[in-house]
């Protein structure tokens, strides 16, 4: 199904390589231009020993020898600056790409963690953009500046002998098959290596992260097998390609010696027939190796062009399927109502509608709680509610405006979102309420403490506000995080606030400071979205809805909803001393 509520339109995309290539231009012409330089300056070793061989040895003039000497060290030195400034020009066009893509990097890998809900890690994009940029500030692109010259060598082997430059013509041509074959043999095994490495990376993270239960349940040695044979079979894939790539390269490079020698036997056979000098043995002999040398080297690094060269093909696609979404006209802050209009959604990366037919509309003050039996659609509605999930058809607005019309920050702004899994960041106490705002007013940060009825709890904390979290919050407790993050997601007074099953981790006093929480949206004018499992959570709100199967069974003023379902039970009991609200399958409402 298609989206209705993208913000991002492929056809407007722009090519941020492309863009990256444009800034870089005069960089890579600098780089072309020291190429060339460093290349013709590799010529000195060459007509070096062809001036020995046919000049000073038989003049015997050590002052000739004296000169040519100083002069090759001259030339050696602009050799050396010259592979430098290459170098360092190559770093500094790497630190560009960096500069300009590490925001679209990060943007789009969670963007897309939203959308494809793909498996792994969820980190290939940045494993791809760094491999990038390793081989741009690597030795890779000077290769490719080089290969070029080939040609400019081979012409002045020739210009020594005709059968010089045939036999560089025919080695060049052995070499370059050589290439194209380990390239074709290396770049699908690459991609499985690939694909075996994100998956042992992903599930030794996996097991990472639930260390606790991985020990408390006995599943450390069952876990440890699975991803031993993984390894293994990451392993076996890894070692046959270096063995193919490495027997190519090992093989071109003792064809290279083949072929220097035999220039050393041909020169040989040119001066007995005297067709040339000696020194033409020597200097043929350097310049037909330095002259295929590009081409070994690209053999020698066939395994790592692959692995950039897919690295490069899945970022493109990746950043071409999610570009920058245009920022849309800033509208004024929604205050009067939330209307979702015969809504249908699933998850990202998905055709299947998980919820449908929801219809329904809140005006400001009021807070609605979602009930129903698990895996009833309640927390999906939650999710497409806050836009994290896409819309396949109908619609969700604040005041009249559908959730696109706002850009995401502008968005997050309005909202208010407590998931059923806290998931907090490494940073202080304060930071993460602040949804990590530079600009965060400490008054602001405060009242939404104040409001979630954490602020005496945070300032119990060893530094307060200040105090260090750990990853993933795992300084606090599960009562703590979760009432930490109501506070996060009270911070600016959003006017719509979601929180699915606030009181899950808390106690009593925790529950009744959600209850306040919720009754504090609506006083000043917000709307509340509550999904419940139990009945303390539904306190403050003054309308339920009843959600089954994915789609909205029942909805209206709070007493209305609770007495036709407990009629339909033919129990007369009240919410309030109801333990669990039974719907006519007897599933936990």
């Amino acid at each position: 199904m298609k989206t209705l509520n993208s913000r991002s339109n492929t056809s407007d995309y722009t090519d941020p390589i492309a863009e990256i290539i444009k800034k870089c231009r005069p960089g890579v012409v600098a780089v072309g231009v020291a190429s060339a330089l460093v290349n013709i300056l590799y010529l000195t070793a060459s007509f070096f020993m062809l001036q020995v061989y046919d000049r000073v040895i038989p003049s015997r003039s050590i002052a000739s020898l004296v000169a040519l000497g100083v002069l090759a060290l001259m030339l050696y030195a602009f050799h050396a600056a010259f592979e430098i400034a290459r170098n360092r020009i190559l770093v500094r066009i790497s630190g560009v790409f960096d500069e300009m893509m590490a925001r679209a990097i990060f943007s789009t890998t969670v963007r897309s963690a939203l959308k494809l809900r793909s498996g792994g890690d969820g980190l290939q994009l940045l494993r791809d953009f760094d491999q990038l940029r390793t081989f741009l500030s690597g030795s890779g692109p000077t290769i490719i500046f080089d290969l070029p010259w080939i040609p400019f060598y081979v012409a002045i082997c020739f210009l020594f002998h005709p059968l010089i430059g045939a036999m560089t013509i025919v080695g060049g041509i052995i070499l370059a098959v050589l290439t194209l074959v380990a390239n074709k043999s290396t770049q699908k095994s690459a991609q499985k290596i690939h694909d075996l490495s994100n998956r042992r990376t992903s599930d030794i993270q996996a097991a990472q992260r639930n260390a606790e239960i991985v020990t408390a349940l006995g599943m450390a040695d069952t876990l440890a097998n699975r991803w031993v044979s993984q390894n293994d079979a990451y392993r076996a894939a890894y070692r046959k390609n270096s063995d193919v790539a490495n027997s190519y390269a090992t093989v071109s490079k003792i064809f290279r010696m083949v072929l220097q020698s035999a220039v050393l036997a041909a020169g040989a056979v040119l001066v007995i027939e005297n067709q040339a000098s000696g020194g033409i043995i020597i200097a043929s002999s350097i310049l037909t190796s330095r002259a295929l040398a590009p081409v070994e080297q690209a053999i020698a690094n066939a395994r790592a062009y692959a692995a950039t060269l897919q690295a490069w093909r899945r970022m493109k696609e990746l950043l071409k399927a999610f570009p920058a979404a245009p920022s849309p006209m800033l509208l004024p802050s929604p205050r009067r109502s939330l209307s979702v209009d015969n809504l249908v959604s699933g998850a990202p990366g998905q055709s299947q509608a998980l919820i449908a037919g929801v219809d329904f509309r809140l005006n400001a003050g009021s807070a609605v709680g979602i009930v129903g039996p698990s895996a009833s659609g309640k927390s999906s509605l939650a999710r497409a509610l806050t836009g994290v999930w896409p819309i396949y058809r109908g619609n969700i607005r604040l005041d009249g405006a559908a959730l696109n019309q706002w850009s995401d920050v502008e968005l997050g702004s309005h909202i208010g979102y407590l998931p059923q899994d806290i998931e907090l960041f490494s940073g202080t106490v304060s930071e993460n309420i602040s949804r990590f705002r530079r600009d965060a007013d400490p008054s602001a940060i405060i009242a939404a403490a104040t409001a979630a009825g954490v602020h005496d709890l945070i300032l119990k904390l060893p530094r307060g506000y200040e105090t260090e979290i750990g990853t993933g919050g795992n300084m606090l407790s599960a009562g703590q995080r979760q009432r930490l993050g109501l506070a996060r997601a009270l911070y600016g007074d959003p006017f719509l606030v979601v929180l699915d099953e606030p009181n899950s981790n808390l106690d009593a006093d925790g529950e009744a400071a959600v209850t306040a929480a919720i009754l504090s949206v609506r006083a000043r004018g917000g709307i509340a979205i509550v999904i419940a499992h139990r009945p303390s959570a539904l306190a403050g709100v003054d309308h339920v809805m009843m959600v089954k199967d994915g789609q909205m069974q029942l909805f209206g003023r709070k007493e209305d909803v609770i007495n036709s379902i407990l009629q339909k039970q033919e129990r007369p009991v009240t919410l309030e001393r109801a333990p669990t609200l039974k719907v006519v399958d007897g599933s936990e409402a």
